[in-house]
């Protein structure tokens, strides 16, 4: 899974890559030349989709997503356990209602065609079943860690309250500190 986020975050890297190319150069032509690159908005709008659904993804299997653990944090390991399992089972519903919805349009928009590429707006759509197969994979790959007992009792608080708090429990975490910070 280790080699699959660094996949894709150097697809991350080649798309923003990309769409500075497209912008920065449409910039300078317009600004320049007095002229563009017509499909340069269009391929911009939907490289930042995917973009944006891969950083997800990555966030995901990181845990690097925030949020406020205050109550998590201070349960015991089996409740902590049972929050976990239960957040996992909502997203598992939600990335579900997300998928249904994804396959919906893409069938939907499968012969319509962007203005300027003309290529099929589905490209856009598809996003969305890709992050929600994958994010599902992420999710109950570690709920079967969850159930197995294989998780650590720092990764069953499954968010970070900022991103300050993170930095600092991994660097603790380096330095063999031990201590779990508290709120």
């Amino acid at each position: 899974m280790g080699r699959a986020c660094r996949a894709i975050e150097g697809l991350m890297a080649f798309i923003l890559a990309v769409m500075v190319v497209l912008v920065f150069g449409n910039v300078l032509l317009r600004y320049g030349f007095n002229s563009g690159i017509t499909v340069s908005e269009e391929l911009s709008r939907w490289l930042f989709i995917w973009i944006t659904m891969l950083g997800a993804l990555v966030g995901l299997r990181e845990r690097t997503h925030l949020g406020v653990d205050m109550v998590v944090a201070k349960l015991p390991p089996l409740g902590k356990k049972i929050c976990l399992a239960a957040s996992y089972l909502i997203m598992l519903f939600i990335l579900w209602l997300l998928f249904q919805g994804s396959v919906a349009q893409t069938r939907i928009n499968w012969d319509v065609e962007a203005p300027v590429t003309g290529l099929s707006m589905a490209i856009v759509y598809s996003v969305g079943i890709f992050f929600s197969v994958c994010a599902s994979l992420i999710l109950l790959i570690d709920l079967y860690r969850l159930a197995a007992g294989k998780l650590s009792t720092q990764e069953l608080v499954g968010i970070q309250e900022s991103e300050e708090a993170g930095a600092l429990a991994q660097v603790l975490g380096q330095q063999g500190g031990g201590k779990e910070m508290q709120s």
